[in-house]
């Protein structure tokens, strides 16, 4: 992927490629150092899930497999509502740089889904026979709640390993935001047109709630295969005035 990789001071061009493809990537936001610490905070916060020392908000088996298994022990791939647990993610997510798309491309209401339907997340996903999480299939994310009027949002990511095929990367259609979800494959096919998102260590990427997307599976399976990550998203449409829950989440992609 080239040409849609912008820093901190292209704001306007990476608002331009997000409005015209769907999606952008920001890159130098973080040192070395911050990231080196935020990925520590994080393991600890999955440490701490699987030991039963954090909210049950924090834990999900809607997304995640309560059986998987890595190196013979009990292993979460997503740890949700991170930021009320972690000052660290919390200021990662809150970089100057990402308010000021999100609110050039949301408005300056835009608002941030924190402690409601998974709020931040932490995925690390990675092959093996005991996993429960490695890749996803075809899907857009307003797909998961059709009847919600908070829409439309930008889904952030803050790649914490680079991406490639050897540990997976996502696959985007540019445009598709643009268009409806008619003919969306319902797994893992190609599709004519899509591209493949490369991101070093650090990059964030911003995409549309609308824009198709499916991330793949890592070729290796050892250590080389892991794919971490902080997600979350930010929202243009109504607040809700409380949680509203999970009870009509729509889980239609395919793992």
């Amino acid at each position: 992927m080239t040409g849609d990789v912008f820093t901190p001071g292209d704001i306007d061009g990476a608002c331009a490629s997000f409005a015209a493809r769907g999606f952008a990537v920001l890159r130098g936001l973080y040192d070395d150092n911050t990231l080196d610490a935020l990925q520590i905070d994080l393991e600890d916060l999955q440490r701490r899930l699987v030991a039963g020392e954090l909210p049950e908000a924090c834990g999900t088996v809607i997304l995640d497999d309560p059986d998987a298994v890595i190196d013979g022990e009990p292993f979460a791939h997503y740890v949700c509502e991170i930021t009320p647990q972690s000052a660290r993610a919390r200021a990662a997510v809150m970089h100057p740089a990402v308010v000021e798309a999100v609110q050039r491309l949301l408005g300056p209401r835009a608002w941030l889904l924190e402690d409601d339907r998974f709020g931040v997340v932490y995925q690390d996903a990675r092959p093996g026979e005991g996993s429960g999480y490695s890749r996803i299939g075809w899907h857009s994310d307003a797909q998961s709640g059709p009847n919600l009027d908070w829409w439309p949002s930008v889904a952030f990511t803050i790649h914490l390993d680079s991406t490639s095929p050897q540990n997976g990367f996502l696959r985007v259609v540019p445009g598709s935001h643009l268009g409806g979800t008619g003919g969306m494959p319902p797994g893992f096919e190609k599709v004519a047109g899509e591209v493949g998102i490369y991101c070093d260590r650090g990059d964030v990427l911003l995409h549309h709630s609308d824009v198709w997307h499916s991330a793949a599976r890592a070729t290796d399976d050892g250590e080389g295969g892991i794919r971490r990550h902080i997600r979350g998203g930010w929202y243009g449409g109504t607040r809700p005035a409380q949680k509203h829950g999970l009870d009509d989440f729509v889980k239609n992609a395919r793992r």
